[in-house]
């Protein structure tokens, strides 16, 4: 049923107003216009990645994974591209100890079937040893390739929390481009959704109608409790981990946990 009632006692209070449908289409179109011009120079920003000057770097340089030491160049598995999420890590750690943040990404990364289609590898490095490593990546049920570059030089290792992208000519290996931050976000999928939601993110930074619920801090959601409770408390994780096996609630986080 369609409704326009602005009865005071049923009103979100301070929404933006309540109209018909030809009227907020013509509010639609109008941003519209916004949106492409937004898209364009987003296809504008990737042509200028497309030519940013790239670095050589030793593609012999050994990363860990299932297998042992392995070059890097093996994680573009015959391909000229490679795409890599650099994985925060706390040694020690249980799984629920580790970065939210990092896990939100590696879980919008579950497979890379269409990167591989386009003739893209990707492959997730941490800086962990390899055996937590190998237990948190079957813990999680990941499926795409995990290496341990501990100890490893940038590019190839270096810091943590950065997607990075490299194209190989033979055996020849360059870094061609890198971002963090909120450079990471085209990844999580989840986040361009709730931006087209009323609601948004729920995030205080956001410029909201007057009146709309009040905003919490950056990523609040990342973290639950086993009810699902946004929490950064000694028994919440990161949220995906609640559908993993073994994921109870007595488990604590201890001295590692409170990272955000």
């Amino acid at each position: 049923m369609t409704t326009t009632s602005d009865d005071p006692t049923t009103a979100l209070h301070g929404r933006p107003p309540v109209v018909d449908l030809a009227t907020w289409q013509t509010a639609r179109d109008e941003l519209l216009v916004r949106e492409k011009a937004h898209t364009r120079e987003g296809d504008a920003l990737a042509a200028a990645r497309r030519r940013l000057p790239m670095v050589e770097l030793d593609g012999t340089v050994e990363v860990v994974g299932p297998d042992g030491p392995v070059p890097f160049l093996d994680l573009f598995q015959g391909r000229d591209e490679l795409v890599v999420y650099k994985h925060m890590w706390y040694d020690d750690a249980p799984h629920q100890g580790q970065c939210e943040g990092c896990t939100t990404t590696a879980w919008h990364l579950k497979d890379a079937v269409y990167l591989n289609a386009r003739g893209v590898s990707l492959a997730i490095l941490t800086t962990g040893r390899w055996d937590e490593v190998a237990s948190y990546v079957e813990f999680m049920g990941y499926t795409q390739p995990w290496y341990s570059v501990r100890d490893v030089d940038a590019p190839v290792g270096g810091s943590m929390g950065y997607i990075t992208c490299f194209l190989r000519d033979g055996d020849r290996v360059f870094l061609t481009y890198s971002t963090t931050g909120r450079g990471n976000e085209p990844v999580n999928g989840s986040l361009g959704l709730l931006d087209m939601t009323p609601y948004g993110r729920g995030e205080a930074w956001e410029d909201n109608p007057k009146g709309w619920p009040e905003g919490r801090g950056a990523c609040w959601f990342w973290r639950s409790d086993a009810d699902g409770n946004a929490t950064w408390g000694p028994t919440s994780r990161p949220v995906p981990q609640w559908t993993r096996p073994g994921a109870t609630p007595v488990q604590t986080l201890g001295r590692h946990g409170h990272h955000h």
